[in-house]
């Protein structure tokens, strides 16, 4: 009995990741510089998405964000993401995307700073790579997530970017309640010699002719 109710909460707890992953789908081509403006080019947003980022998430507006230029990390500004009261159910995210062309080909990472408080569920780092507007590849750190309270570490996700991708998603995401920083965010191209951190899920080569047209497979 406990080895069957082990499986059933591993499997819902997969289930809820899954569903995570489906819903971080939207994105707004913006630049990345937003979180690496100077202080003095910053001006505190309190309450607001940083400029070029916006909230998106199944439960966005359980979420709040802003950026507090009165508390500096690495030279820059801190933007965060925080829960309301309401937010016992989902998540939010605080993202941004681009156009892929620039990376066609190549690996990219994303790294950046993170501090978390009291997270009842998980957060962790984003992104995903689109290939004609679907989802082609996604690493939300699911299996390496941010529990609880830590402080300030460094997290990264790198993934493959194929030649005929059309998007680049990334961000940070909280489920259910806490709040978390973000500072120092990074994107850069890397050699194949950094390991990647997901490889594609949603990939399904299409087929050249028709198949199974009588039921038989």
């Amino acid at each position: 009995m406990a080895m069957t109710n082990t499986r059933v909460g591993a499997a819902r707890l997969w289930a809820r990741r899954t569903l995570i992953i489906a819903a971080t789908t939207a994105g707004l081509a913006i630049p990345l510089a937003a979180l690496r403006a100077s202080a003095k080019e910053q001006p505190a947003r309190l309450g607001s998405a940083p400029q070029g980022w916006h909230i998106a998430g199944s439960n966005p507006e359980n979420y709040e964000t802003g950026v507090d230029s009165q508390a500096k990390r690495n030279g820059f500004p801190i933007a965060y993401l925080k829960s309301k009261a309401s937010a016992t159910v989902g998540f939010g995210t605080l993202m941004q995307s681009f156009s892929a062309s620039k990376y066609a080909g190549q690996r990219i990472r994303l790294s950046a700073s993170v501090k978390s408080d009291e997270v009842s569920d998980w957060a962790g780092l984003w992104m995903r790579v689109d290939v004609n507007s679907r989802p082609f590849v996604i690493d939300n750190m699911a299996n390496r997530s941010i529990k609880g309270s830590v402080d300030w570490r460094e997290y990264q996700v790198v993934l493959d970017v194929p030649k005929d991708a059309t998007n680049v998603a990334f961000g940070i995401l909280l489920s259910k309640s806490g709040m978390v920083w973000l500072n120092n965010v990074r994107f850069e191209m890397v050699s194949t010699e950094v390991p990647v951190t997901a490889k594609p899920s949603f990939a399904t080569p299409t087929p050249e002719d028709p198949v199974n047209l009588n039921f038989e497979n």
